[in-house]
């Protein structure tokens, strides 16, 4: 099954930007002749490919004032209740991004709803929430209480959005039936066009709603990953409150920053750092600066996760920033999760390194065994924000990372090396059968995505040693890793 074959892929000439993706002509015809041997649909390993295969999805985010139903018709775009639907201000909440399909388009949704914060007003936090979501939108959904009408507080919102310049679809909630249709009439005077009427909570118009927001949202995002030649690469400072991503930036910059770009569009004008580095300009993606204009108590937490998701879909790697003077906290995992989530590089820098004793050392490294374990192979730098040591190991550390998440393994040399892992170490033995892989491909980079058809169900334990064995050979180092599996159905069923 894998020798002959699997030499004749290697010695396919591979290619991108055609039709099948990642796989060129020639190379995907072979695998498609593979997966006929193999008893499998045609279309089935079609869909599973250009599922794998796709590329950064595009962005929507859901936006307005609270108790308006934002989180209802995430959940209702989401054909499944993730988003917490409860309006009150400190709810936990450990995403903000979720990905999505509307007529077998895919994308992400960017919730900013239940939650409220009278710390400054009302309409400051929700202009700090509209803000921050639509930095990170390719297309915008603004939700408005039809019911109740346009207030002042929805106008100021409309102002954010003229200034962001993003394609807005109008969402006039709570129209659950004809009478309705008249309150939802009366949103034309927003001037974002036509108001779509939709009960978000009984699913009424969120098909024609979703129609639109189609024909608003780009095929992809702007930014095409590495698309420029020569063009600069985003790496986006995460972090959560005072770990120094501050001072990082201005360290890095130091004297050797080329242009400061004011990126119009926000009320706070985010600013995208071009920095020269080891001979090569960086574009950083500001993510620092939230907490001078909004100190906003137990809601801090929240509109970090919001402006963390903002600067990791705007970057190609996201450079976490840990204070290693205090214990690794749940809110440094999350952010973490965030990144390998989202698909993008990453680096892990943590910072105060010169201020730890022995001791603060010592477990140190027993936390990060313990806490990081799941990011064993984002490469770490230990640095010193304030006194910029070790500054000249990050731009290394970034490279390496990007390397691994844009390598990709020719699809001989992958059933190869899977063809060993299945004779050495085949899959545990469940209900009287043994699932095998048959073969497999990688069907995209960026992160690396590789489709593995298998003859039956493969447990996450086994997924995981396949996804080890995969860094051990091919590197990897940096990137997060995501396989799916396809598995053949019976053979009978075909007949």
């Amino acid at each position: 099954m894998y020798g002959r074959r699997g030499t004749d892929f290697m010695n396919d000439q591979i290619h991108t930007g055609d039709e099948h993706g990642e796989l060129g002509d020639a190379e995907y015809a072979e695998f498609m002749e593979l997966a006929a041997q193999e008893g499998f649909d045609a279309a089935d390993v079609e869909g599973a490919l250009e599922e794998a295969g796709h590329g950064p999805l595009p962005v929507l985010a859901v936006v307005g004032r609270p108790n308006v139903g934002k989180s209802t018709l995430v959940n209702r775009i989401l054909g499944r209740r993730e988003a917490v639907v409860e309006d009150r201000p400190g709810v936990t909440r450990d995403r903000v991004t979720y990905e999505a399909e509307w007529a077998g388009r895919r994308f992400k949704v960017v919730d900013t709803g239940g939650w409220e914060q009278d710390v400054f007003g009302i309409d400051a936090s929700v202009a700090a929430q509209a803000e921050f979501a639509i930095e990170a939108a390719d297309a915008v959904v603004f939700v408005v209480d039809a019911k109740v009408g346009a207030t002042d507080t929805d106008e100021a919102v409309v102002k954010l959005l003229r200034r962001a310049g993003k394609p807005v679809v109008l969402c006039a909630n709570k129209v659950d039936g004809p009478s309705g249709e008249a309150d939802a009439a009366m949103l034309w005077s927003l001037g974002l066009g036509e108001p779509h009427p939709v009960s978000a909570l009984h699913g009424r118009g969120t098909g024609d709603m979703l129609d639109a927001v189609l024909e608003a949202l780009p095929e992809a995002p702007a930014q095409s990953f590495g698309g420029t030649v020569g063009g600069p690469r985003r790496i986006a400072l995460i972090g959560r409150p005072n770990v120094g991503k501050s001072s990082l930036l201005n360290k890095v910059a130091g004297e050797e920053r080329v242009v400061v770009n004011e990126l119009a569009g926000t009320t706070r004008d985010p600013v995208d750092e071009l920095i020269e580095l080891g001979g090569t300009t960086w574009k950083f993606v500001d993510t620092a600066g939230i907490r001078r204009r909004v100190h906003l108590q137990e809601g801090a937490d929240y509109y970090a996760s919001l402006r963390t998701a903002a600067a990791v879909e705007k970057a190609e790697v996201a450079v976490v920033l840990i204070d290693s003077s205090e214990s690794i906290s749940v809110q440094d995992q999350r952010i973490v999760t965030m990144a390998v989530e989202a698909g993008r590089a990453m680096v892990i820098a943590y910072n105060k390194w010169d201020t730890l004793d022995e001791e603060r050392r010592y477990y140190l490294e027993r936390e990060i065994e313990t806490e990081m374990g799941q990011v064993a192979w984002a490469p770490r730098v230990n640095v010193s924000a304030q006194t910029g040591r070790h500054m000249e190991k990050l731009v290394p550390a970034i490279e390496t990372a990007l390397a691994g998440w844009e390598t990709r393994i020719p699809t001989g040399r992958l059933n190869a090396f899977l063809g060993e892992i299945v004779a050495a170490h085949p899959h545990p033995i469940r209900g009287g059968k043994q699932p095998r892989i048959l073969f497999g491909t990688q069907a995209g980079t960026k992160p690396p995505r590789f489709v593995l058809f298998a003859s039956g169900f493969l447990e996450a334990g086994y997924r995981r040693f396949v996804e080890r064995r995969l860094r051990e050979e091919f590197g990897f180092e940096g990137t997060p890793i995501h396989i799916s599996v396809r598995v053949r159905e019976k053979r009978g069923k075909k007949k």
